[in-house]
């Protein structure tokens, strides 16, 4: 019997944002974007609740794993809480997935929107295939410092306000940020944004038109869940979206072309794509070719094969701005011309 996903509550004006830090904290001299974020996000008509973990940071991590995961769940059990915002990523979150009830999770009849990405999307990854709970892929809650987000990053709210049964709308951006400047408040785009359809880049004309349930994150840190208990990738799929198919969306961070051919081929091997019906790769971050070995031969290499159709340097990631994706959702994406929407129905 098809099971069907679970949205969190609409989040409204007046709800209360739980921010935490089950990755790395913020170290004392950037403290003054948390105070920005949480005016931000108070101006916008919320209160913020801030947990104890995220002013800290020792060896890569907010504080120890007990501590992170504790903060976490006591959040999204929560019932005065109605979003958790984490203010970033890091590197180590999976240090912290054994020590969740994982079953009084799945048991919340109040889940909450947890928003975010990098190494977050390690915990949604995990929490939408072990719950059916759907989750957020999007800005996080340092970026929301300037007070006021470009037009793509700002339709997070938009999303997270959507209620089950209705769709929201988004679209590529205009301009990406092309270098990071810390020096300067919100983000820089300063590039023109081009979406790319593999094997037809250079025809402008030619259209693709893709739909299936979203699924994805940062390939640095999920392909570390394969052949772990937090990734039961075919379970999920044969229960919620073998019908509909996956529309896989994934992104990286401080990978060369041919570190991403391998977590692809790992991901492949696995047989995360079966019943794929598309790929959405994200704007690689910190990114460079190995000799003449680029990522559009890695993309070639794993999905060619498959027939899957695959579209690159998408708005999601690392590299702003980014759209709002939320795990479990079904999507139709159209794209052409360098350009591209992205409807999602929370069905």
């Amino acid at each position: 019997m098809k099971k069907r996903i679970v949205y969190p509550q609409p989040l409204k004006k007046g709800g209360r944002i739980a921010v935490t830090a089950p990755s790395s904290g913020v170290e004392e001299p950037l403290h003054h974007l948390l105070k920005a974020s949480k005016e931000a996000l108070e101006h916008s008509g919320y209160r913020v609740l801030e947990g104890q973990t995220i002013r800290t940071n020792d060896k890569c991590v907010s504080t120890g794993k007990e501590e992170r995961a504790h903060e976490l769940q006591s959040f999204l059990l929560d019932d005065t809480v109605a979003a958790v915002i984490p203010p970033w990523g890091g590197e180590f979150l999976m240090d912290i997935l054994p020590l969740l009830d994982w079953n009084l999770l799945k048991a919340n009849r109040k889940p909450k929107w947890v928003l975010g990405y990098s190494d977050i999307s390690t915990f949604m990854f995990a929490y939408t295939l072990l719950t059916g709970h759907a989750t957020a892929h999007g800005t996080n809650y340092i970026d929301m410092s300037s007070g006021q987000l470009d037009g793509t990053s700002a339709r997070w709210e938009a999303v997270l306000s959507t209620a089950e049964g209705e769709t929201v709308e988004q679209a590529s951006s205009e301009k990406f940020q092309s270098a990071w400047d810390f020096s300067k408040p919100g983000f820089q785009l300063d590039t023109p944004t081009s979406w790319k359809i593999l094997g037809s880049e250079d025809d402008l004309a030619y259209e693709i038109s893709l739909e299936g349930r979203l699924l994805g994150g940062c390939m640095d840190t999920l392909s570390i869940l394969a052949g772990t208990p937090y990734a039961p990738v075919r379970p999920f799929v044969r229960s919620y979206c073998r019908e509909e198919g996956v529309l896989w969306y994934l992104e990286s961070c401080e990978m060369n072309a041919a570190d991403i051919y391998r977590h692809l081929w790992q991901m492949k091997q696995c047989g995360w794509f079966e019943h794929a019906k598309g790929i959405l790769i994200g704007r690689p971050a910190g990114y460079g070719p190995v000799k003449n070995f680029a990522l559009k031969d890695a993309l070639h290499h794993v999905f060619d094969g498959l027939g899957i159709p695959v579209l690159y340097d998408l708005d999601i990631g690392h590299v702003p701005p980014q759209l709002t994706l939320v795990n479990g959702a079904f999507a139709k994406v159209k794209a052409s011309g360098g350009a591209g929407n992205l409807t999602m129905s929370f069905v």
